[in-house]
């Protein structure tokens, strides 16, 4: 079964990708390289929260009801843990499996934090901080959390303000929401070239130092 990074981009997505970044850094000496992975941190606190949260509703109606149909009484303990443990048991599980319903059990704070976290551990996982002019920076797409993050290297952030990288991030949040997933992809890769190359020209011995593109 594919995971949600293998199937936001299908094989001739990611050629366009590809083909965009060797286009871009014909443009400039900087290294880009976009990301996409399926999420960036498994929050296993929802399945807690979200278990507990359709567990315990439904199994107090459902002790109140079944223990007056046995004649055990309407608030009886065990039965309420019983009906407890079977609920959470299947509420855990869904929670767990289905980003969809997974969504509503962690805070939108959270999921930046866990993306942002992660796209600077991929920034050094990947080596982006090893390029000769220091001038590496990544594309960071979380599928899960469907978040969007770039992260220059030091030589990028000592001539660029953080907040041009905003308006891509607002640029491929938006596109990918649209439904223009590789379309916008493209756009902001041509865009970042466009970027780089008043800061980082190309040069004649330039080298393609990284990834093209990453699927994690």
């Amino acid at each position: 079964m594919k995971t949600l990074a293998e199937t936001f981009l299908s094989s001739n997505e990611q050629q366009e990708v590809t083909r965009a970044v060797h286009a871009a850094e014909k443009m400039t000496s900087g290294e880009i390289v976009p990301m996409v992975v399926s999420e960036s941190h498994s929050y296993p606190m929802a399945a807690v929260v979200g278990g507990v949260f359709f567990a315990l509703p439904a199994a107090l109606l459902s002790a109140r009801l079944f223990g007056a149909l046995l004649w055990i009484g309407t608030d009886n303990m065990w039965l309420f843990l019983a009906f407890f443990l079977i609920y959470y048991f299947i509420a855990h599980q869904s929670v767990q499996r289905l980003p969809k319903l997974k969504r509503y059990f962690f805070s939108s704070d959270r999921a930046n934090a866990a993306v942002q976290e992660a796209a600077a551990a991929a920034f050094f996982m990947e080596s982006l901080h090893n390029t000769k002019a220091a001038n590496g920076i990544l594309l960071y797409i979380s599928v899960f959390e469907q978040r969007v993050w770039v992260l220059g290297d030091s030589g990028i952030n000592e001539k660029i303000d953080q907040q041009v990288w905003q308006e891509i991030v607002d640029l491929v949040t938006k596109g990918i929401k649209d439904g223009r997933r590789c379309e916008v992809i493209c756009e902001a890769i041509t865009r970042i070239g466009q970027i780089l190359q008043d800061f980082f020209p190309i040069e004649k011995d330039d080298k393609d130092e990284l990834h093209n593109l990453i699927i994690r």
